[in-house]
């Protein structure tokens, strides 16, 4: 699973929005967004990108105080299968049209009570997602989920059951384009992978990412 994540202020941010056809927008500085909080998103409409804000949960609901929305408590949302895509009810409907990247700085994982802050060599990264808007009475709201991959090999020994799919910048063309529906041409993305070297680095925490012990360099498939 991807169950946090941080955004930095950072030339390797910058230059990841450069990519995504946002130059000079940037992302909002944030450490250890958690699932239902609010991250931001770049999606494609009619030519144009956007950075939108959203709930990271794909399935959102009103808080029963009858203010403000809240993740949708019966199902965990906040990542998607890459293998129930094209067959889950929920996935199949915003899959062919409604693809996001997130960008963040890093991602992370916990070994234990050691935390890793994870990363591209060099780079910031590229998650894949989908998104959603929701309609509340008189409220809009954004809503956006991380698809994950199969296990790694290479990755199993921090976390076991998942790596995210990131995704390289000659990925996003096509994976923003919301009138491209042929998703079989993804299929291969959808096999787990490392896209490129991954710098996993032990860090004192969250909100602390001062590295603590010697970084691992994963190399690329």
């Amino acid at each position: 699973m991807c169950g946090r994540y941080n955004v930095t202020d950072s030339p390797e941010v910058q230059t990841l929005m450069e990519q995504l056809g946002l130059p000079g927008v940037t992302p909002r500085p944030q450490h250890n967004v958690p699932p239902g909080g609010i991250g931001e998103f770049v999606m494609e409409a009619a030519g144009d990108r956007y950075l939108l804000p959203g709930i990271w949960s794909l399935l959102i609901e009103p808080r029963p105080q009858g203010y403000g929305v809240r993740p949708n408590p019966k199902f965990q949302t906040f990542n998607a299968r890459s293998d129930r895509l094209t067959s889950s009810p929920l996935w199949k409907k915003v899959y062919p049209g409604k693809r996001c990247i997130i960008p963040v700085s890093a991602f992370h994982e916990w070994k234990g009570k050691q935390v890793y802050n994870i990363h591209p060599q060099n780079e910031a990264t590229a998650l894949a997602g989908l998104w959603q808007t929701w309609h509340f009475e008189d409220e809009t709201v954004n809503s956006f989920t991380v698809i994950t991959l199969p296990p790694h090999p290479r990755f199993s020994h921090i976390h076991p059951k998942s790596i995210p799919l990131m995704l390289r910048s000659g990925d996003f063309d096509m994976w923003l384009d919301p009138d491209f529906h042929q998703v079989e041409a993804f299929q291969g993305l959808m096999k787990t992978h490392i896209p490129a070297p991954l710098v996993c680095e032990p860090v004192k925490g969250v909100q602390n990412l001062e590295r603590v012990g010697e970084a691992e360099l994963l190399p690329a498939d």
